[in-house]
């Protein structure tokens, strides 16, 4: 089952400048969450649709990309590369 991961945490304002400290996290989950995500996406034939491209044509998907002239997801075919 997925759970809501997102847990409001507290945190003095005034402790993090000093040592050199930093706050972060992952708007995805990590490891465990995403393994959910995936097999439930499995078990149910949730799939993306996606533009396969040729790594030499890199360029050109980032420009389409900028004019918003994509409609699906770039894949970069590794066998390409």
């Amino acid at each position: 089952m997925i759970q809501n991961i997102y847990q409001a945490t507290e945190i003095a304002a005034f402790s993090l400048p000093g040592g050199r400290k930093s706050l972060a996290r992952s708007g995805i989950g990590g490891i465990a969450e995403t393994q959910e995500m995936l097999d439930f996406c499995a078990e149910n034939n949730i799939v993306s649709d996606i533009e396969m491209i040729d790594i030499k044509n890199i360029t050109a998907a980032y420009e389409r990309m900028i004019k918003g002239d994509v409609r699906y997801r770039f894949v970069i075919d590794m066998a390409t590369l």
